[in-house]
């Protein structure tokens, strides 16, 4: 949620009284992450059609009366499987009411039982609670919805408070964040248990993971053995009863945006869970001091000639370091983000300080929100950013037609940091205000920008040079497939958006993009890797990096067949015989672990683009 220097909510409608409360009632880490509230009818097992607040936070769906008293966790986004909208006219509401209302589903998995009441509001009025008031329409920023209600929830005693479970960051999760049970440290782990942060990711898949073996000690009766036995088959057969469960969210309102903010946190947790599952990127993304340590820069090279320095500029090491240590107010962020970006901005920098200084700048924005909200405040350094990306791939084709190691590394450097920008800032006003300006002016040469020819045109294939340009080539090709689909989720924001100021839709972007002299190579390349990935050529588990990437892969090739229809008939006429043989949804079920949180979306993407790929 957009915040103005203070830290406090900055939102169309502000709410200055449950801005208070959920600053009195949660963590500091937790209100910090709060990215959106609004208020709805909810409806679900246990609430019958009450008018409450929604708080959306990255990792869970809270839900408060109206007015707040108590918070609770509706959901997490570990046990969310689908979240769509519904199109109704609910019974319930009346009038203009009912024409407005978005209907929201979200599908999760619980292993609770059915409650078997469904009006937690009568049960709290039966107890001799008294309902509270309406709130009066001289303060209330939402819609009344009159004669359709059946009460608010009344006050609970503090025994009767929901407990919230420990939040804790989905960059480095626990078991129970994931949706696995915990076992009294056997020696092995079952295969359905996520792997320790030093496996493997799919060490938890082998055979030899399928029987818990107890050591003897001698000094524990052997009943306590038996009694362990039974409560680890209780557990995990009790968590193989997952069952599904809905939660229903109606907005009354025609320019609801709680939609589009759940989708984005639903693909972002997923994607942050996945990745956290990779030691490697746990601890490069770790915020602690003793696990931030000052890296040597990789290798630039200019004119075949290696050159590598370790100076570091006092603006980055400053910010990286104040970073590192989760110390920065929004004032010394703002400061130290100010100074890098001077650093990035002055005239005759070198490609080997403009390389570290972005490689700071990435790595600190993948660390702090804060960061990424203020590099939309200002349209300096992504300008900047988008000409360096310019000049870098496109200059070096269009003069020789060959790209440089040097070239290609920048460039790739480039795409990772705008991607990362991306990340979480939909609900920063600026981003859009920024991207939108002049007809979406420098949207479009971003777009255009990242496009790259696949087919890298080299004089000996054969060539050590030429390979390794080869294998650059490839990461650079997958950075900007992630920057795409940053792009296409604020394409589907903007596509279901009322406002006709909004234009950058999915269709938009990808009429931009349509015309690119290489844009079908490149989403030639995006399809041969969904093909590789899918097929029987390879038989590995898929590793947490490359799961998130057949995801948005998957996702750019779902776009491209739904709102592009000369993509859709290129993918169709091209590449119809290798979805038809090659791609196999039991594939990708055995290639995709399944507790992967990012699995079970990919499969259902999957399925959808074999129904549109083969069955039109």
């Amino acid at each position: 949620m957009a915040r103005t220097g203070s830290g406090a909510l900055l939102l169309s409608r502000p709410n200055i009284k449950l801005d208070s409360f959920l600053k009195r009632n949660t963590e500091r880490t937790v209100y910090e992450r709060i990215r959106a509230h609004e208020p709805c009818v909810v409806l679900s097992e246990t609430i019958n059609k009450a008018y409450m607040h929604v708080i959306l936070s990255d990792e869970r769906v809270y839900l408060t009366e109206y007015p707040p008293r108590t918070l609770t966790e509706a959901v997490s986004f570990r046990c969310v499987r689908d979240i769509e909208l519904v199109n109704d006219l609910p019974d319930f509401l009346h009038g203009k009411n009912r024409e407005l209302c978005q209907h929201i589903r979200i599908t999760y998995v619980t292993d609770k039982p059915a409650g078997r009441g469904h009006d937690w509001l009568r049960r709290d009025r039966k107890a001799g609670l008294t309902p509270a008031a309406p709130p009066s329409r001289r303060t209330s920023h939402c819609p009344t919805i009159t004669h359709t209600l059946e009460g608010y929830p009344a006050q609970r005693s503090p025994s009767e408070l929901p407990t919230l479970s420990p939040t804790r960051s989905a960059s480095c999760p626990d078991p129970e964040s994931l949706g696995l049970f915990r076992v009294p440290h056997p020696p092995s782990r079952p295969p359905s248990t996520a792997p320790s942060p030093t496996s493997s990711p799919t060490s938890s898949l082998s055979p030899s993971t399928h029987r818990l073996n107890f050591p003897d000690t001698g000094q524990v009766q052997r009943g306590i053995g038996s009694v362990l036995s039974r409560l680890l088959k209780r557990d995990s057969s009790s968590s193989g009863e997952e069952r599904k469960a809905e939660l229903h969210l109606y907005a009354v309102s025609d320019t609801s945006r709680l939609y589009l903010h759940l989708q984005s946190s639903w693909n972002s947790f997923i994607i942050r869970s996945t990745l956290s599952l990779d030691p490697l990127y746990r601890r490069s993304c770790s915020a602690s001091s003793d696990s931030c340590p000052r890296k040597r820069p990789p290798a630039i090279r200019q004119n075949s000639v290696v050159t590598q320095y370790s100076t570091v500029t006092e603006a980055a090491s400053l910010f990286m370091t104040a970073v590192c240590v989760c110390v920065c107010s929004w004032e010394r962020t703002a400061h130290l983000f100010g100074q890098l970006s001077c650093e990035l901005l002055q005239e005759g920098i070198s490609v080997e300080s403009l390389y570290l200084l972005l490689q700071e700048l990435r790595t600190a924005a993948h660390r702090d929100i804060t960061l990424r909200r203020l590099f939309w405040r200002s349209s300096e350094l992504f300008v900047f950013l988008v000409q360096t990306l310019e000049e870098s791939l496109h200059g070096c084709q269009s003069l020789s037609g060959v790209c440089t190691a040097d070239q290609l590394l920048l460039s790739t450097l480039i795409v990772q940091t705008l991607a990362v920008m991306f990340r979480e800032t939909e609900v920063e006003p600026a981003r859009l205000n920024l991207l939108s300006a002049k007809k979406g002016a420098l949207a479009s040469r971003m777009l255009l920008a990242s496009m790259c020819d696949a087919e890298l045109q080299t004089q000996n294939q054969s060539s050590l040079v030429d390979c390794e340009r080869q294998a650059l080539l490839a990461e650079y090709l997958d950075a900007a497939c992630s920057l795409l689909f940053e792009l296409l989720l604020l394409g589907h924001d903007a596509s279901r958006s009322s406002s006709a100021d909004n234009f950058l839709s999915v269709g938009w972007i990808l009429g931009v993009l349509q015309p690119h002299p290489q844009m079908l190579s490149f989403i030639g390349y995006q399809v041969q890797q969904v093909v590789l990935v899918l097929s029987d050529l390879q038989e590995s588990f898929l590793s947490p990096l490359q799961s998130v990437l057949l995801f948005q892969r998957c996702r750019l090739l779902l776009a491209c067949l739904q709102y592009n229809n000369q993509l859709a008939q290129h993918l169709r006429s091209h590449f119809r015989e290798e979805f038809r043989y090659f791609v196999k949804l039991s594939c990708a079920e055995e290639k995709l672990p399944p507790h992967y949180p990012i699995s079970q979306p990919t499969l259902q993407l999957v399925e959808q683009i074999l129904t549109l790929h083969l069955h039109r």
